[in-house]
Formats: C-alpha cells, structure tokens, sequence
C-alpha cells in the first residue's frame, strides 16, 4: 500500500511548453544546445552556478542577444498553474492520510517566474501542502541521479515500496523504478495528477 507520494512539479502540476525556450532561442540566433550548454544547463539545475553566470555565459556565446533576451528565453517554458490543481492537491493535503513531497529538477530564474506566473500567495499555498519541498538547484543534486531519489527516502524513512513517484520523464521514471519505488509516468495532455486516485486506485 502507498504511504507516501513524490511529485514533480513542471507539466504535473505547472503546465510547461517544453519547445518555448528552444524556439524563442532561435529567434536570437541560437541553432542549437551544444554539449557545453547541456551540462551548464546541469549545473545549473544543481545549483552550481549562479543565475548571474549562467546567463553571461549565454551572452558571451550570443552577444547579438541581450540579457534581458535570454532570461525571457528562458524562462518561456513556464505557463499557467491550474487553479483545479492546486484545489486538488489542497484538499488532499488536508484530508488525506498520505505523506506528500516535492522533487523538481529546475533552477533559481524558473523559480522566480513560477512565483510571479502563479502569485506569491499561490506559490505559498503551493509549498505548504508538502512534508518536504526539494528542489534541485537548492540540494545540489538533480534527477535522474540516484543520489536524488537515496536523499528523500533516508532522510524521511521512507520505505521505497510504500512510496509512489509521479514524473513526466520516462528517464526518471526509470531510475525510481530501479530503488524499487512505485511509479507514473504521466502523459501530459493525456492524463491529469488529478486522476491520480482514479488511475491508480490499485496502489491505494
């Protein structure tokens, strides 16, 4: 039986346009992500570099771009967090017998627009549904690195059998499938984390 559930957050519960950042980029000149990019876009998402030297490496490979142009870029991914969503995931905090947790791969500028697209009061009500909210840019640690998935269940005694993970992410989803955590791999535009007692009801 499941006891405890582990939640992305992008296209789970904040809907995303995965492609925005990509094409707003090729707008200013940017083809292509390099390899170079990957993993500053990785070190990043761990914290590793700060926004301030995340975005001047960007403008220093794209000086035609100005700042203010690439951090729009980037931040284009982020949509609309539905009012459903966050009615939902609420009422089950409140009523519900099951310990919830956040683990999101993202970064301090995603962050900050999440907080303006979904009001700071929201983001708030948001945060305080869960036991523990992590983040990757604040833990140093990303998915789908198994040191991410080792972190929450020892730090909150989990049992890996007990507990469910929702990702959008086939390759996350994989490596919670190794610890022999339970999981779905929702469908964005298919299935909603609200269907969740629904789709799922076997597990509970």
């Amino acid at each position: 039986m499941i006891k405890n559930i582990l939640f992305d957050f992008g296209d789970i519960f904040i809907d995303l346009d995965k492609m925005a950042t990509f094409n707003e980029l090729v707008r200013l000149g940017i083809s292509e992500f390099t390899e170079e990019m990957m993993l500053f876009n990785q070190q990043y998402e761990k914290g590793l570099l700060s926004s301030e030297e995340f975005i001047d490496f960007y403008a220093r490979q794209f000086p035609q771009a100005t700042k203010e142009q690439l951090i729009d870029a980037w931040n284009a991914i982020i949509l609309s967090f539905p009012e459903r969503r966050l009615a939902w995931l609420e009422h089950h905090a409140l009523h519900g017998q099951l310990r919830f947790f956040l683990l999101s791969n993202t970064n301090a500028l995603h962050i900050t627009k999440v907080k303006e697209r979904m009001t700071l009061a929201r983001y708030e009500r948001f945060r305080s549904c869960f036991e523990r909210f992590y983040l990757s840019h604040e833990i140093g640690m990303r998915k789908p690195d198994v040191e991410i998935f080792d972190l929450v269940l020892e730090k909150n005694d989990l049992i890996a059998e007990e507990t469910l993970f929702i990702d959008d992410t086939k390759e996350h989803i994989d490596a919670a499938d190794k610890l022999g955590i339970k999981t779905w791999n929702l469908i964005p535009g298919q299935e909603d984390v609200t269907e969740l007692f629904i789709r799922k009801r076997d597990l509970f």
